[in-house]
């Protein structure tokens, strides 16, 4: 919900959009300057998704969590008050820096903390509170119609997130890894409480803890960085292709977005569309993500989604239903590849570098998304051009995913070597490590109840 920048959409005239444009002046040739706004907001987010990455897997999940919370509620309330465009630029790149820190720890939490059964329908769930934003944010903007309050309601939620958040236990297997057993097994203990498992958990020991993953401790005992990501063969395959596959999703996505405009439909409707499309493909997603897997899920949804975009090119204007109906497919189809690759990106990486795989995956969506601005400036050439390329470097994403090993059923892995000793056509281990077991015995699910022990 703090995309208001560019909620109110203009026409292409000197006319100003909402109160900000007149305020500040933002109309004719200084309409631009919103747009360089935009592009730095988008530039915290890749920005900080590298940085956040690495400094969430040096000192674990839940301090970077707390802090991108605080610093969201405080930059986001601060762009309600700036006096210029300049700092309201400034106040916005704080913003973006601080949600990449927010998406990726509660998705990378969320998959090291619940059960091999429960992550596709965990990470699905998530997908819907965005959603819900989506449909929230528009009611909001048609009651608060003064921008500097709307940016101030949707930044004080903030505030209290931060301050929910210190009940979020961190993840234990990041404890563990990192030498923290004494910790680590008061987090076991007080998940098993909150699970109803507590007898269980008062059986379990630092020595188990030790024992169950010795080997996954040795190795973890070595200081990562992003260069490891491209060291091994596997792992540089996993890295190459999910880059591609993140690439062409915001690539795409933002495409479909900017050419709202060009369907001849309400936009206000169309945002509704856009958002409801979300709840049928995350459900059609997660089903079957569970029965035919994560690569055919992901590589499926984008050559879907790369065929609706290049199709549009063939539907002549003055069929604006039929151009809607495609664009809303492919926006349902890029929704789907976002939410498989949440939890994709997440169980192909290793524990001990997962956080900055995942912030260098996500920086490539940013990359794409800042991208397609300009390649829609083609279009002055040829109005086919854009599309064109739009449609295809997806279908090259879907190509690439096709190249990923299979996560269904796997147990996550914990080091590099897990994955360098992946055989990349199983489908189902035969037997999962002890560490692996343990967990089950255990769900470690975050229940939100109770204080953090730590």
């Amino acid at each position: 919900m703090h995309s208001t920048l560019n909620f109110f959409p203009d026409s292409m005239t000197c006319r100003p959009g909402n109160d900000r444009d007149t305020e500040w002046d933002l109309v004719c040739d200084s309409r631009r300057l919103k747009e360089v706004a935009q592009s730095v907001f988008m530039a915290g987010i890749l920005i900080g998704g590298i940085v956040l990455g690495d400094l969430s897997d040096r000192f674990g999940r839940k301090p970077i969590l707390t802090c991108s919370y605080l610093l969201l509620a405080a930059s986001g309330s601060g762009a309600a008050f700036s006096p210029n465009l300049s700092i309201y630029t400034i106040f916005r790149f704080l913003s973006g820096w601080s949600i990449s820190g927010i998406v990726l720890s509660t998705t990378i939490l969320n998959v090291e903390c619940v059960s091999i059964q429960m992550r596709a329908i965990m990470s699905t769930l998530m997908g819907y509170f965005y959603t819900c934003g989506q449909f929230i944010l528009p009611g909001l903007a048609y009651a608060i119609p003064q921008w500097r309050w709307l940016q101030l309601t949707v930044s004080i939620p903030f505030f209290v997130f931060f301050l929910l958040s210190w009940w979020i236990p961190e993840s234990v297997r990041w404890v563990v890894l990192s030498g923290k057993f004494s910790k680590a097994l008061k987090i076991l203990r007080w998940m098993a409480a909150l699970n109803g498992k507590k007898e269980e958990g008062e059986k379990l020991s630092v020595e188990d803890l030790k024992f169950s993953m010795q080997k996954e401790i040795s190795l973890a005992k070595a200081k990562y960085s992003m260069a490891d990501l491209f060291r091994t063969p596997n792992l540089r395959r996993v890295t190459f292709c999910l880059s591609l596959a993140w690439f062409s999703t915001g690539f795409g996505y933002y495409s479909l977005a900017m050419s709202v405009e060009d369907f001849g439909v309400n936009l206000y409707i169309l945002q509704l569309i856009f958002g409801g499309v979300d709840i049928p493909a995350k459900f059609i997603t997660v089903l079957s993500m569970n029965h035919l897997g994560r690569h055919i899920t992901q590589a499926g949804a984008l050559l879907l989604a790369g065929g609706a975009i290049l199709a549009i090119i063939f539907v002549p204007s003055d069929l604006p239903t039929l151009r809607t109906v495609l664009a809303v497919f492919g926006k349902g189809c890029l929704s789907s590849s976002f939410s498989c690759l949440f939890l994709y990106t997440t169980e192909l990486y290793p524990t001990v570098i997962r956080q900055t795989g995942m912030g260098v995956s996500n920086m490539w969506t940013r990359v794409g998304s800042m991208s397609a601005p300009l390649v829609k400036i083609t279009g002055e050439l040829q109005p086919f051009i854009p599309s064109v390329i739009f449609g295809t470097v997806t279908l090259l994403g879907g190509s690439a995913a096709y190249f990923l090993p299979e996560t269904l059923n796997r147990p996550l892995p914990e080091t590099i070597e897990d994955v360098e000793n992946w055989s990349w056509q199983a489908k189902k281990p035969k037997q999962e490590p002890e560490a692996e077991k343990a967990s089950q015995k255990i769900p470690l699910q975050p229940c939100g109840r109770g204080r953090d022990p730590s």
